[in-house]
């Protein structure tokens, strides 16, 4: 009895382990054929793409739907100012970085805006552009060719904050 237990028990090791081996060795590479671009790396047929990178194969800057020129028409939070302008948007220095240029709220400030982009959000860090005592931040998420926009612009002396709306398109 305990010679033919031991035989099942070989018998079923040696399946199992077959059939691990075989089961293997038979799994097929997703990330084979899956060529990633500017750093992103395969996982599971998929690429993973570095910040700044968007797309299936991470060939494409995520800032570039930002950066053209906008028709842009802000609009004072409670209020009936309405400004409508042309802004511009360029590429800035790090991959995430773009320059907001100096119309920005219907020309307010005289320097560029420093921004940041993760997928479709810009972000401006809160900042004084022209380092005198206003001071701007807000975010703007990019939808179906539009940044719809959020921002504040502060006088830090007096502490009078206006709020914005705005969309660009």
């Amino acid at each position: 009895m305990k010679t033919l237990r031991l035989i099942a028990l070989s018998a079923l090791v040696t399946v199992a382990s077959a059939t691990a081996i075989f089961s293997t060795s038979c799994s097929k590479d997703a990330c084979k054929d899956v060529t990633c671009q500017n750093g992103g790396t395969c996982s599971d047929g998929t690429c993973v793409c570095p910040t700044g990178y968007e797309g299936t194969s991470c060939e494409t800057m995520s800032r570039t739907k930002f950066t053209k020129s906008w028709s842009a028409t802000d609009h004072l939070v409670g209020g009936t100012f309405v400004a409508s302008y042309t802004a511009n948007i360029s590429a800035g220095t790090a991959t995430t970085d773009v320059l907001i240029g100096t119309s920005f709220s219907d020309n307010f400030f005289t320097h560029n805006i420093n921004a940041s982009v993760a997928g479709n959000t810009i972000t401006i860090v809160s900042q004084k552009p022209d380092n005198n005592h206003y001071v701007v931040a807000g975010t703007g998420t990019y939808a179906s060719g539009s940044i719809t926009w959020n921002y504040t612009i502060t006088n830090d002396s007096t502490s009078v904050t206006q709020t914005y709306t705005g969309t660009w398109n």
